[in-house]
C-alpha cells in the first residue's frame, strides 16, 4: 500500500540554496537531481522541485511538478533519507509519467540513493 501523506517539501530559498551548495548533482537528458544530507535537527527526505519558465507555460510547469512529486511519493520508502532537489530541463516538457519516472529512477541509482530491494 502506498503512503498517501504529502511529501515534506523544501520551501524557502535558503533550503534550495543549501541543497545546491552542499549537495551533489546528477544529470540526465530530462532532469537534474541534487542530493544533500539534511542538517541535524531537520526533517529528512524533503523534496524540492524547480521548473523554469523556459520549460513552458504554467500548465506545463505544474504538470511536471505533479509528475515528479507522484514518482517520489509512490516509491517513498525506497529513497534514502536525504534532501532532494529536482530541476526540470526543457526536454522534460510534454513527457509522460513513465518517462519522468524512469529518469528519476536512473538518477536515483546513479546517485546511490535508491534502495531497490528495501520495500516494506
Amino acid at each position: 500500500m502506498h503512503d498517501l501523506r504529502p511529501l515534506p517539501a523544501l520551501k524557502t530559498a535558503s533550503d534550495f540554496a543549501g541543497v545546491y551548495q552542499n549537495g551533489k548533482a546528477y544529470g540526465s537528458k530530462l532532469l537534474v537531481l541534487y542530493v544533500c544530507q539534511p542538517e541535524k535537527g531537520r526533517e529528512a527526505g524533503r523534496l524540492g522541485i524547480s521548473v523554469s519558465k523556459k520549460v513552458g507555460n504554467s500548465v506545463v510547469r505544474h504538470r511536471l511538478r505533479r509528475l515528479v512529486r507522484e514518482s517520489f511519493r509512490l516509491r517513498r520508502s525506497e529513497w534514502a533519507a536525504a534532501d532532494y532537489c529536482v530541476v526540470a530541463r526543457r526536454e522534460a516538457a510534454g513527457k509522460s509519467f513513465q518517462e519522468i519516472d524512469s529518469c528519476l529512477l536512473y538518477l536515483g541509482k546513479k546517485s546511490e540513493t535508491w534502495n531497490e530491494g528495501e520495500t516494506p
